[in-house]
C-alpha cells in the first residue's frame, strides 16, 4: 500500500495534490536482534515526516531541530536539486546524522530502461554529487575555522608583543611555548560522506516496497562464498570485480583489459533487473516461479497466477528487501540514540557561535548541561523541552472528544441501564403527561438546548498545541513549568524588566503521542522523545523553551521564584528559515461585519504556521506573507475553512520592489547649477531653517557589505539603545527594537554576517578607502543606516561629524549627553565663539529630524514609495534664521515645535529629489527558477521563460538521461500561474522549482521617453514599446493610491462610419 494510503498527510489537499505541505509526526516500535546475539532489543523511532516543496522548507527547519538523524531522499532520475542542498545544508547546521535514499530506483529499469553496468554508473555519480554539497559545507566550515584561528593568534601574537616589551626574555619563552599549541588542527571529513560500505546509504523504490543497503547482499553472499561478511561488504562496492578463474577478488589495476562486471552489479543489480525483467517488463511465469524458490519466498500460489504485475512485484520484494526493515535497521545502526547525539548536538544549540569541532572538547558547566548531554530522563533531571512550531487541530478532533468505542461488556451494560431507564420513565410518564406536553418541542424538559446544537459549533473550533522534543527530565500531565520565550536573555536575572514578559508560567493539561492524524493521550512523556502538549496557546507565538526543576525534587514553579530556579532556565530557541516569505496580499472579508473572524482567524494561521507572516499595514490593510504562490493557497483554504470561517477577498498579489539611482550617460543636467549631482537646497517656511543635502550612489562594494551584514546593524542598535537610556528607555525603545527586528520581512534571502561585531567598523572603513575618492573618510562621519536604522543606505554628516556613530559606540557617554541638548563641552562639536556654540548646539537640537527625515525617506522612495537601496545622503550645510545670527538662532529656537514638523517634510522631499537628479532604477524581486524538462519540451520551456521577462542563467545535460536541468531568473512579478502555464505547455513534462534569491536591477529608467532621431524613427513619437519599468511603476502608484500621469485617450482619432 505504499503510495497509496498516505497515512502521514492528514489534510485534503494533501491528499489530492500528493505531496506533504505540513510536518507530522509518528513514533513506531521496532524489534530487531543483532546478529551473534540471542537477545531481540526494542527500539522506539520517531519519525517527523516533513514537505520537500520549497515553498514549505521552514517546516523542514522546525522539525529538524527535534531530530537526532534525518532521511534524505534523492530522486534517482532527477538527482541533486535546489530541496536538496537546502535540507542537507539544514541537516549539516543542525548536527544530525543523514541517511542518504536514492529513491525511485525503478525508473531507471522501467522509464530509462538502463542496463545494470549503466545503472551502475549512474549510482556512483548521483552519490559523488551529494558528496560533493558535503564536502563545500565541510570546506566553508574549516575556512571560517582557519580564519577565526588566525584571528586569535594575531591577537594573541599582538598582547605577547606588548608584554614582551617588558618582560624581556621571559615573554620570549613563553612564546615558544604556547606557539606549539597554536597550531591549526586539521580535521578528517572522511566520516561526513554517504558511502554504501558504511550502510548510510539505501537503494529504495518506495512505490514497489523494496529497499536495500550493501550489508544485506554481504550477508547472503558471505554465507555462500564462505568469506568474512565484513571483508566483502568492504568490496561489495566500487570497483571490484570477482575473478573467474581464480574465485578471488581483484581490483580494477589487475583486470588486464578484461570485461569484468562489479562486484555490485554481478551480485546485485543483474538480480534486481531479473525479477523487473520476468515480471512486469516480459512476464514468465516460469522463471517468476524459479526465482521464487531460489530466493525462498513463501507466496501463494493463486498470487504468482495474478494478471496484476506490479501487485506481484510488491509481493516479491515486501518479502525479499523489504522497505521498511531496510529502513528502520540503517536507522538504528547509523543515526545515534539521543543520549550519544544530544552530546554531539546541544553544544551548538547552547553555542552557535562554535566550531564544527568544537564539541568533542566541550564538558557540561552544571547539572543542566550534564542532563542535557547525557539525556537524563531520571526524577531530578531538569525539565527541558523545546517547541519547535504550534499546530491546530479541531477540538472535535481531540481524544478527549471523540466517543469512546466500547466493548462488549461495556455495550452490554449500557444496553440494560438503557432498558431500565425506559421502564422508569414508562412508570412516571402518566403522572407527569399534561406536565410535559406544555412543553416546547424544541427544548429539553430541563429547557437547556440540544446536545447536537450546543456542541456542533464548539467542534469545529481549533485547538492549538506545541509540536516538541523533550531533551532532558520527564513531564507529566498537570505539571506546571517555566515557558522561556525566543527573545529572553539568559545572562539576565529572570526578573530584569527585559526578561519579566518573555518568561511564563504554564500548567500542562494534557500530553500526546502524536500517530500521523492521531493523537494518544499520555500521563507522562520521558527525555528523547518527540510529543504534542496542550496549554501553550495566547503564551507561545510559535517556539519556546519549557523548562523547570525535575519532579522528584518537589519544588513548586512560580512566576515570582524565577530568580530562585534560574539556574533551570536555558533558552534554545533560534530557527533559521531557508525560505523569505516573499508573496504579499491584502485580504478583506466580504462582509464587512466578519472582520473581527479575520483578524482572529489572522492571529491563529500566524501561530499555526511557521513560515507565514501576517500583520497590519499602516493603511489599515491586513496583509498575510507567504513563501510562494502554492502557500499562499493552502493559508487562504485555511483561513476559509479553519481559522476565520469567513468568505474573504484576496487583492493581487502584493510584490516588493527596490528604488536605487545608477550614473547614466544620457542624463539630464543637474537640477543645482554649479553643483555636484545630487545637491538639493531647501528650506522651510520663512526660511527659518536653511539646508543643502546631496544624494549619490553607493559603491556596491559597500552596499552588498551592508546588506550581508544587516544582523550586526540590528545588534548594534539595540545595544545602543539599551546603553542609550538605561533599564527604563529600553523598555520604552522595546518597540523600535522590535521594528528593527522585522524591519525587512521580505527583504534578501537571510545571510551570514561576514564580520564580527567588534569588527564591523574597521572593516567598513577599510572598504570606504578602497572605495577611494569622497568615499574615503566617510566611515567615521555615518549618522545613521536606513530604512528601519539597519538598512543598506547611510546618512553622512559632512558638518562637524557630531552624529557619527562610530564615534557614538566607542564612546556612549555622547548618547547621554545628546539626552541634554548635546552641551557644548562635547569634544566633537568644537567652539570657536560663544556664537557658534550656540548655533551648533541648536543645530544639534533639529538631527533627529534630518535622520527621520532619512529613515521615512529610505522606506518610501520617490519612485513608488517603495524602499530604498545603495544610496546615500550627505548633509552639507544648515542654517538658522537665514543669515545664521544667534538672535536669529534664538527666533527659531522659540518656534522650535513648528519648525521640526516643516524641516521633517522638506527634508525628505530634497533627499527624494536627489535621486531623480540621478538616473532612477527600481530593483525587481527575483526568483531562482531550476526546470527539470526532457529534450522534447525544451524549447516550449524556454518560450515560457522568456514570455515572462525571465532569462536562462544555465542549462545541463544529467548523464545517461535525456533530461536537461534549466537554471533561469524569474522575476516574481511575472511568476504567478508560472508553474501551471509551464505545465499546460509541456503538457506535465517540465516542473519548476521557484526559490527567492534576492533583487536585481532593472536596467531602464522608467521616466525615458524616446528622444533622439534613431529612437523617434524606431519607435515613433508614441513609443509603441511599453517602457516596462514605467509599467511596473505605475501599478504599484495605482496600488498605492498615488498619482499617476496616464493618459485616457490614447488615440482621438475622429469616428469613421462604414457608409463613409
Amino acid at each position: 500500500m505504499a503510495g497509496k494510503i498516505r497515512y502521514m498527510d492528514s489534510r485534503d489537499d494533501e491528499q489530492q495534490r500528493g505531496i506533504t505541505m505540513e510536518s507530522s509526526a509518528v513514533s513506531l516500535r521496532f524489534k530487531m536482534s543483532k546478529a551473534g546475539q540471542g537477545s531481540i532489543d526494542n527500539y522506539v523511532i520517531n519519525l517527523i515526516d516533513t514537505p520537500g516543496h520549497v515553498d514549505f522548507s521552514t517546516e523542514v527547519s522546525t522539525a529538524s531541530r527535534l531530530c537526532d538523524g534525518a532521511l534524505v531522499l534523492v530522486d534517482v532520475v532527477e538527482g541533486v536539486c535546489t530541496q536538496t542542498i537546502t535540507v542537507l545544508r539544514q541537516a549539516w547546521l543542525d548536527r544530525l546524522r543523514p541517511i542518504l535514499v536514492i529513491n525511485k530506483c525503478d525508473r531507471l529499469i522501467t522509464e530509462l530502461k538502463l542496463a545494470p553496468i549503466e545503472a551502475y554508473h549512474h549510482l556512483v555519480q548521483l552519490i559523488e554529487q551529494v558528496n560533493a554539497v558535503m564536502g563545500s559545507f565541510f570546506a566553508a566550515e574549516r575556512m571560517e575555522d582557519d580564519m577565526r584561528w588566525r584571528d586569535e593568534r594575531e591577537r594573541r601574537l599582538k598582547e605577547r608583543k606588548e608584554r614582551g616589551a617588558d618582560e624581556g626574555e621571559s615573554a620570549a619563552a613563553s612564546n615558544a611555548e604556547d606557539g606549539v599549541e597554536e597550531a591549526f588542527k586539521e580535521k578528517d571529513d572522511e566520516d561526513l560522506y554517504f558511502l554504501p560500505d558504511r550502510g548510510n546509504v539505501l537503494f529504495a523504490s518506495a512505490i514497489d516496497g523494496w529497499a536495500f543497503r550493501v550489508g544485506k547482499f554481504a550477508q547472503v553472499y558471505a554465507a555462500k562464498l564462505g568469506v568474512k561478511e565484513a571483508n566483502l561488504r568492504r568490496v561489495l562496492w566500487g570497483d571490484f570485480y570477482l575473478d573467474p578463474k581464480t574465485k578471488r577478488v581483484i581490483s580494477h589495476k589487475h583486470l588486464k583489459g578484461r570485461n569484468l562486471k562489479p562486484l555490485f552489479v554481478q551480485f546485485v543489480l543483474d538480480n534486481i533487473w531479473a525479477v523487473y525483467q520476468n515480471v512486469v517488463i516480459e512476464p514468465n511465469p516460469d522463471k517468476v516461479i524459479k526465482i521464487v524458490d531460489t530466493l525462498g519466498l513463501k507466496i501463494p500460489p493463486r498470487d504468482l497466477k495474478s494478471k496484476d504485475t506490479r501487485y506481484l512485484l510488491s509481493l516479491i520484494f515486501s518479502q525479499w528487501l523489504s522497505l521498511s526493515t531496510a529502513t528502520f535497521q540503517a536507522v538504528v545502526e547509523v543515526v545515534p540514540p539521543p543520549s550519544l547525539a544530544q552530546r554531539q548536538r546541544i553544544p551548538k544549540m547552547l553555542y552557535p557561535d562554535l566550531s564544527y569541532d568544537a564539541p568533542t572538547d566541550i564538558k557540561p558547566k552544571n547539572k543542566l548541561e550534564e542532563d542535557l548531554y547525557s539525556c537524563d530522563d531520571g526524577p531530578n533531571a531538569t525539565i527541558v523541552a523545546y517547541v519547535s512550531k504550534m499546530f491546530a487541530v479541531k477540538k472535535k478532533e481531540m481524544p478527549e472528544n471523540k466517543r469512546k468505542v466500547l466493548t462488549a461488556e461495556e455495550m452490554r451494560a449500557a444496553g440494560r441501564a438503557a432498558r431500565e431507564a425506559r421502564a422508569a420513565a414508562a412508570a412516571v410518564a402518566e403522572t407527569t403527561s399534561t406536565e410535559v406536553a406544555s412543553i416546547p418541542l424544541e427544548l429539553p424538559a430541563d429547557g437547556t438546548p440540544a446536545p447536537d446544537e450546543k456542541n456542533e459549533d464548539e467542534g469545529e473550533e481549533e485547538v492549538l498545541l506545541g509540536f516538541a522534543r523533550l531533551y532532558s527530565g520527564t513531564i507529566s500531565r498537570g505539571t506546571k513549568l517555566f515557558c522561556v520565550l525566543p527573545k529572553f536573555n539568559p545572562s539576565l536575572l529572570p526578573s530584569h524588566p527585559s526578561n519579566a514578559k518573555h518568561l511564563a508560567v504554564v500548567d500542562v493539561p494534557s500530553l500526546y503521542v502524536m500517530m500521523g492524524r492521531e493523537l494518544v493521550p499520555v500521563e507522562t512523556v520521558k527525555a528523547g522523545n518527540v510529543f504534542a502538549v496542550a496549554g501553550l496557546a495566547g503564551i507561545v507565538g510559535r517556539n519556546a523553551t519549557i523548562c523547570g526543576p525535575g519532579i522528584g525534587l518537589g519544588r513548586t514553579v512560580e512566576l515570582q521564584q524565577a530568580d530562585a530556579e534560574k539556574e533551570c532556565l536555558v533558552n534554545l530557541a533560534g530557527i533559521s528559515g531557508q525560505a523569505a516569505p516573499i508573496v504579499r496580499v491584502a485580504l478583506e472579508p466580504e462582509n464587512p461585519a466578519d472582520l473581527p473572524k479575520l483578524v482572529s482567524g489572522l492571529r491563529l494561521l500566524n501561530q499555526a504556521d511557521p513560515c507565514v507572516e501576517t500583520f497590519q499595514q499602516e493603511t489599515g490593510e491586513y496583509v498575510i506573507l507567504t513563501a510562494g504562490e502554492l502557500h499562499l493557497e493552502r493559508c487562504l483554504k485555511d483561513l476559509r475553512e479553519r481559522f476565520a470561517k469567513v468568505e474573504i477577498q484576496a487583492s493581487e498579489p502584493i510584490v516588493p520592489y527596490r528604488e536605487m539611482a545608477v550614473k547614466a550617460p544620457d542624463m539630464a543636467p543637474p537640477k543645482t547649477p554649479n553643483a555636484k549631482r545630487g545637491t538639493i537646497t531647501g528650506s522651510t517656511a520663512q526660511n527659518l531653517v536653511t539646508f543643502t543635502v546631496r544624494a549619490a550612489p553607493l559603491p556596491q562594494a559597500i552596499t552588498d557589505f551592508l546588506l550581508a551584514n544587516v544582523s550586526i546593524l540590528k545588534r548594534l542598535y539595540r545595544e545602543g539603545q539599551q546603553k542609550k537610556g538605561g533599564d527604563a528607555t529600553s523598555r520604552v525603545d522595546d518597540g523600535a527594537a522590535a521594528a528593527a527586528d522585522d524591519a525587512d520581512i521580505t527583504d534578501e534571502v537571510s545571510r551570514q554576517a561576514t564580520v564580527k561585531p567588534e569588527d564591523f567598523w574597521k572593516s567598513l572603513d577599510a572598504l570606504c578607502r578602497k572605495a577611494g575618492g569622497e568615499w574615503a573618510d566617510i566611515a567615521d562621519k555615518i549618522w545613521a543606516f536606513g530604512p528601519h536604522r539597519v538598512g543598506p543606505n547611510i546618512l553622512v554628516d559632512r558638518m562637524t561629524g557630531a552624529a557619527s556613530l562610530r564615534k557614538k559606540s566607542h564612546k556612549l557617554n555622547l548618547l547621554r549627553v545628546d539626552q541634554t541638548l548635546m552641551g557644548s563641552s562635547t569634544p566633537e562639536v568644537g567652539t570657536p565663539t560663544a556664537s557658534v556654540s550656540g548655533e551648533v548646539r541648536y543645530l544639534r537640537d533639529f538631527d533627529d529630524c534630518f535622520e527621520t527625515a532619512f529613515q521615512i525617506a529610505t522606506n518610501q522612495g520617490p519612485l513608488c514609495a517603495e524602499p530604498m537601496q545603495g544610496m546615500a545622503f550627505f548633509v552639507e550645510s544648515v542654517q538658522l534664521g537665514g543669515e545664521g545670527s544667534a538672535a536669529d538662532a534664538d527666533a527659531v529656537q522659540s518656534k522650535a515645535v513648528t519648525v521640526r514638523g516643516a524641516l521633517i517634510t522638506a527634508v525628505k522631499e530634497a533627499y527624494r529629489s536627489g535621486l531623480l537628479d540621478w538616473s532612477p532604477r527600481l530593483m525587481l524581486a527575483m526568483y531562482s527558477c531550476d526546470i527539470q524538462a526532457a529534450t522534447d519540451v525544451l524549447g516550449k520551456v524556454y518560450a515560457v521563460v522568456a514570455r515572462r521577462k525571465g532569462r536562462i542563467v544555465s542549462e545541463e545535460m544529467k548523464e545517461g538521461t535525456s533530461f536537461f536541468t534549466i537554471r533561469a531568473m524569474l522575476p516574481v512579478v511575472e511568476s504567478f500561474g508560472f508553474a501551471d502555464d509551464i505545465r499546460k505547455r509541456t503538457s506535465g513534462a517540465a516542473s519548476p522549482q521557484l526559490i527567492f534569491s534576492g533583487y536585481e536591477v532593472l536596467d531602464l529608467d522608467p521616466f525615458w521617453v524616446p528622444t533622439t532621431e534613431e529612437e523617434l524613427e524606431d519607435l515613433g513619437e508614441k513609443a509603441d514599446r511599453a517602457n516596462v519599468a514605467r509599467l511596473y511603476m505605475d501599478a504599484v502608484r495605482k496600488r498605492k493610491g498615488m498619482f499617476v500621469d496616464q493618459k485616457i485617450v490614447e488615440f482621438a482619432e475622429k469616428q469613421r462610419t462604414l457608409k463613409k
